[in-house]
C-alpha cells in the first residue's frame, strides 16, 4: 500500500499541525478523489464528525475524551485550521464522502494510560529501592506518555536493547540525515515552504502524491533501523488501524486515503494477518468513555499533547496556511499593526525594510523562502532597534496568539456544561484565551453575578478567575478579577459534573461535603467565607454546624487565631452582600473571646520558632478586632466597638508587661497598642527603656525591637521619632562582643524590610551622633538653616529646614478656599508658637 498506488488504499503520511501537510493533504485528496477517508483517531468520535461542518464550530478545537466514571482521566486530540486531520475531514464532509476514524478507541488508551501510570510509579518504588540498597546504577530516563517526543536518537554503534529504550523523534533523525541541526527549520524548507509565496499550495502540480512516496519511503528506513522507535504503544494502535483499514476496503472498496502519522505508514503499508492484529489487540484493558468537542487555544497547541506534535508557532503555521502568496510581506504587516498598537513609532518604510532584510538573511542562508528565524531578527533589527522587547510582544501575540476556538451548543456534554454556558452567556461573560481584567461593582446586579458565578467555579475547582488586588479602588464593592479560559477546564467542568447538574447545586454540594471533612478550623472557617461569595444559602447551615462543632472542640489558641479573620471577613461580606451574617457574627465574637482568654498563658515559654507563628497570630487577630468592631459599632450603636476593642488592648497591655513572653511577642503587643493609640505620652519610650535594659539578655532586647520596629513601616517610626531611635542606638553601642555575633542577624533580618530611602535617613540620623538622636530644643537650636529662609523655626537634624512662616502664609488663602472657611475668621499669619511646638516638630 503505497501513495502512489491506485490499486491499493492511498496512505497520506503528514505531520499533525503542519501547515504544508494540510495544504499537500487537499492537493492529494483533490487529485485522488477517494471515496472513503480514514483519519488518525478515536472511533468513538465518529458521530461527532458532521459538527466540523456547523457555522458555529471555529477551529482551533479539540476532541476530548473522558471515563464517565473518573472525569479527571482524560485525553485531547486538538485539530487547528491548519491541520491536516481537520482539512481531510472537512473536505469529505463537503463533498458527502464517508469519513471514519480508526485509531485505537479512547477506551482502551485511557485505560492503558493509567495502568502505564500504575506501572511507571511501580518501576520508580522499586528503583528507588534498589538505589537505597546500593544494588542499581543510575537509570537513564525516557520520555513518557502518548505523544511525548525525546529528542536524543541512538547512535549508529547504540545496540538494539538501548535504542529501545530511547522515544526517537524521526524528524530530527531525517534533518541531521540532511544536514540540518534544527528540525523544525528543515521541515519548513522541505515542506511548509514548499510553493508557498507564489500561490501554489504544497503538493500542488503535476502529482501532488509525490512527495508522501518520498515521505513514506524515508520513514520505512527509519522503521527499518529503529524498529518501533521506543513508541511503545504503536504497535497496538498500528494493529487496530489495519483492522479498521480492512473493514472500510470491504465497505467502500480500495479507492480509500488515509491521513496518518508519517511515523505510521510503514506499518499500516505492510502485510499482517487478521489474526495476529487480533492478537495484539486481545485484553486490552477498557473503561466507559465518552467524547466531545471542546474549545482549544494556539497556546495550549505550543505544548505537546494529544496527537504529540507540540508546535512552537502555532500563529506563525497558520499564517502560512491561509496567507499562502507573498507570506513574509503580510506577515510584516501584521507585526506592524501590533506594534502600532503598542506604541511603537513603525512606518510602512519599516515594513518594507524589514521586509527585504528577511529575504536577504533566507537568501544568505540558502533558504527557499524566509522563515520564522529571519522574520524575528529583521524585525529586531529594523522595528526594535536592536531591542528584543517587541520580538517578544510579537511572539506572545503572533508567533503563539491568543486564539481561542468555538464549539457548537449542539455538541455533546455533561448538564454542568450546559448550565455555565447558560450563565456566561446571562451573564455576558465570555470565555477568552487572552488573559483580562475584570472589575466589578457589587452593587450592580450583572457584576454580583458574575462574582458569584466565579466564587462558584473556584469553589468546584475550576478557576476560570483569580481574584487579585484592584489598582483603583480597595472598598469592599470592588471586585478585581484576571480572566483565561484553558482548554483544560473543559476537563475540571466534566470532573465538577459528579457534584450536580446546575453551578449552584454542585457547588452547594461540594461546600457541604467539604465542611465535613475539613481537617481544622481554620479550613471550615475559610469554607465560610467562601460560601458567603459564592452565596450558597443552603451550604452556609451545614458549614455553620460544622463550624460551631470544631470551635467549640478545638482548645488551640493558635487555631483560633488562625480562623477569626476568615470568620470576620465573612461577617462583613454578609453586610456587602446583603446577606444575613449574624449567625457567623455571633461565632466570630465567641471565638473573638476564647482567643482573649487563651492567648496571654499560650504566649509564654516560647521558642522562637513558635514565636514567630504567634507574633503572625497577633497581627491577623488584631486586624480582625479591629474590623469586628467596626462592624459591631453598626449593628450596635449604644455599645460601639469600645467593649471589644478595650478588651483586645488589655490583652496587649498584659502581653507586653509579662517577662515570660518572648521579646518578639512583647514588642509586637507595644507596637498594636501604639498604632491604636492606647499608650500614653512617653509609655512606648518607657517599654522599650524597659526591654532594652542591662538586665535583658541581647537576643531578647534584639527580639523585642524586631517587634515593635519590624515590617515595612516600622522605619518610618524610628524616623519620626528620635527618642526610640536614640535608645536602640544607645543600646546597640552597648552590646558586649560576645553577643554581638548573635543580635546581628536579628538586627538585619528586621532592619532588612525597610525601604532604601528609609534606611539612608537612619543612617544619617545615626551618623550625626547623639545630638540628631534627641528632641532636646538645645541639641537643635544650632541646626543650619538655608539662607533666603524667613523667620522659621530651626530644622531638625536630618530632616531639611524649618518653617517658613512668610512662605506659609501665602498657602492660607487657597486652605481657606478648599476648606470652606470664612477668611475675616482666620488672620492672614499663623500665631507664634514655641520652637519645640508640634508645628515645628512635624516631620511627615
Amino acid at each position: 500500500m503505497t501513495a502512489g498506488s491506485t490499486a491499493e488504499p492511498l496512505l497520506l503520511g503528514v505531520r499533525h499541525h503542519g501547515p504544508g501537510s494540510a495544504r499537500a493533504v487537499r492537493a492529494a485528496l483533490e487529485q485522488a478523489a477517494p471515496g472513503a477517508v480514514l483519519i488518525e483517531g478515536p472511533p468513538e468520535a465518529d458521530e461527532l464528525l458532521p459538527l466540523a461542518l456547523h457555522p458555529d464550530m471555529r477551529p482551533p478545537v479539540a476532541l476530548l475524551a473522558h471515563v464517565l466514571d473518573d472525569p479527571g482521566r482524560a485525553a485531547f486530540w486538538p485539530l487547528a485550521e491548519f491541520s491536516p486531520e481537520w482539512v481531510a475531514l472537512r473536505w469529505a464532509l463537503e463533498r458527502g464522502v464517508p469519513v471514519r476514524f480508526i485509531d485505537l478507541p479512547a477506551a482502551h488508551s485511557l485505560a492503558m494510560t493509567a495502568e502505564e501510570e500504575k506501572t511507571e510509579r511501580e518501576k520508580a518504588e522499586r528503583e528507588k529501592a534498589e538505589g537505597e540498597a546500593g544494588e542499581g546504577g543510575e537509570a537513564e530516563e525516557t520520555a513518557a506518555g502518548e505523544g511525548s517526543t525525546a529528542s536524543a536518537v541512538p547512535a549508529d554503534e547504540t545496540d538494539a536493547a538501548d535504542a529501545a529504550d530511547v522515544r526517537i523523534d524521526p524528524l530530527g533523525v531525517l534533518a541531521r540525515t540532511a544536514g540540518y541541526d534544527d528540525p523544525e527549520r528543515w521541515w519548513e524548507d522541505v515542506v511548509e515552504h514548499r510553493g508557498a509565496g507564489s500561490g501554489a499550495g504544497s503538493g500542488e502540480g503535476a502529482d501532488a502524491l509525490a512527495p508522501f512516496a518520498a515521505l513514506a519511503e524515508a520513514m520505512g528506513a527509519l522503521r527499518e533501523a529503529y524498529g518501533d522507535g521506543g513508541h511503545g504503544r504503536d504497535p497496538v494502535r498500528e494493529a487496530h488501524m489495519r483492522l479498521r483499514l480492512r473493514d472500510a476496503r470491504r465497505e467502500f472498496g480500495d479507492n480509500i486515503a488515509v491521513v496518518c502519522g508519517a511515523w505510521h505508514v510503514p506499518a499500516l503499508a505492510r502485510r499482517s494477518t487478521v489474526t495476529a492484529d487480533r492478537q495484539l489487540l486481545k485484553g486490552l484493558p477498557k473503561v466507559k468513555a465518552a467524547v466531545t468537542w471542546v474549545p482549544w487555544t494556539h497556546r495550549r497547541l505550543s505544548r505537546r499533547s494529544g496527537y504529540g506534535a507540540g508546535i512552537a508557532s502555532p500563529g506563525w503555521y497558520g499564517h502560512l496556511f491561509s496567507s499562502p502568496d507573498r507570506p513574509v510581506e503580510r506577515w510584516m504587516t501584521k507585526v506592524a499593526g501590533v506594534l502600532r498598537d503598542e506604541d511603537y513609532a513603525v512606518s510602512s518604510a519599516h515594513v518594507i525594510e524589514a521586509v527585504r532584510l528577511a529575504e536577504g538573511l533566507a537568501t544568505v542562508r540558502g533558504r527557499p523562502l524566509a522563515g520564522l528565524a529571519e522574520a524575528d531578527d529583521a524585525i529586531r533589527a529594523v522595528m526594535g532597534d536592536g531591542s528584543d522587547a517587541p520580538s517578544l510582544l510579537i511572539h506572545d501575540r503572533l508567533v503563539v496568539g491568543e486564539v481561542l476556538g468555538e464549539v457548537p451548543e449542539d455538541a455533546p456534554a455533561v448538564p454542568l456544561q450546559r448550565d455555565l454556558a447558560r450563565s456566561q452567556r446571562a451573564l455576558r461573560l465570555k470565555p477568552q484565551a487572552l488573559e483580562r481584567e475584570l472589575e466589578l461593582d457589587l452593587r450592580k446586579e450583572t457584576d454580583a453575578g458574575r462574582s458569584r458565578l466565579l466564587h462558584r467555579l473556584r469553589l468546584l475547582g475550576i478557576p476560570w478567575g483569580e481574584p487579585t488586588r484592584s489598582r483603583g479602588s480597595t472598598g469592599t464593592f470592588r471586585e478585581t478579577w484576571l480572566l483565561r479560559w484553558e482548554p483544560e477546564l473543559s476537563v475540571r467542568v466534566a470532573e465538577a459534573g459528579i457534584w450536580g447538574t446546575t453551578v449552584l447545586s454542585a457547588a452547594t454540594a461540594k461546600a457541604a461535603s467539604e465542611a465535613v471533612g475539613a481537617a481544622s478550623l481554620a479550613e471550615v472557617t475559610a469554607l465560610a467565607e467562601r460560601c458567603l461569595l459564592a452565596e450558597l444559602p443552603d451550604a452556609l447551615p451545614v458549614v455553620m454546624r460544622a463550624l460551631s462543632d470544631r470551635a467549640a472542640l478545638d482548645a488551640d489558641v493558635g487555631h483560633l487565631a488562625q480562623a477569626l479573620p476568615a470568620l470576620v471577613r465573612s461577617v462583613r461580606y454578609g453586610d456587602v452582600r446583603g446577606t444575613d451574617g449574624a449567625v457567623l457574627r455571633e461565632v466570630a465574637l465567641g471565638l473573638a473571646e476564647r482567643v482573649f482568654v487563651g492567648l496571654p498563658p499560650a504566649c509564654a515559654g516560647l521558642d522562637d520558632d513558635g514565636a514567630a507563628e504567634m507574633r503572625g497570630h497577633l497581627d491577623a487577630t488584631h486586624q480582625a478586632v479591629g474590623l469586628l468592631g467596626q462592624l459591631e459599632a453598626g449593628t450596635r450603636p449604644e455599645d460601639g466597638a469600645s467593649e471589644l476593642r478595650s478588651r483586645w488592648a488589655g490583652v496587649l497591655r498584659a502581653l507586653s508587661g509579662r517577662d515570660a513572653v518572648p521579646g518578639l511577642i512583647r514588642g509586637r503587643a507595644a507596637r498594636l497598642l501604639l498604632d491604636d493609640g492606647q499608650l500614653d505620652d512617653g509609655e512606648a519610650e518607657r517599654l522599650m527603656g524597659l526591654a532594652l535594659s542591662p538586665g535583658t539578655p541581647p537576643a531578647d532586647a534584639a527580639g523585642w525591637i524586631e517587634g515593635f520596629v519590624g515590617g515595612g513601616d516600622g522605619g518610618m517610626l524610628l524616623v519620626h521619632d528620635e527618642r526610640l531611635l536614640a535608645l536602640v542606638d544607645g543600646w546597640l553601642t552597648s552590646v558586649p562582643d560576645a553577643a554581638f555575633t548573635d543580635v546581628l542577624p536579628l538586627l538585619r533580618r528586621t532592619f532588612a524590610e525597610y525601604e532604601s530611602g528609609v534606611r539612608r535617613t537612619l543612617g544619617e540620623l545615626v551618623r550625626r551622633g547623639p545630638a540628631a538622636t534627641t528632641r532636646d530644643p538645645a541639641a537643635v537650636a544650632g541646626a543650619s538653616r538655608p539662607s533666603g529662609a524667613g523667620s522659621g523655626e530651626a530644622a531638625a537634624p536630618g530632616f531639611g529646614p524649618g518653617l517658613d512662616r512668610d512662605r506659609a502664609a501665602a498657602v492660607l488663602p487657597t486652605l481657606r478656599l478648599l476648606l470652606g472657611t470664612d477668611q475675616d475668621d482666620a488672620p492672614d499669619r499663623p500665631t507664634a508658637r514655641r520652637p519645640d511646638s508640634d508645628l515645628t516638630g512635624a516631620r511627615t
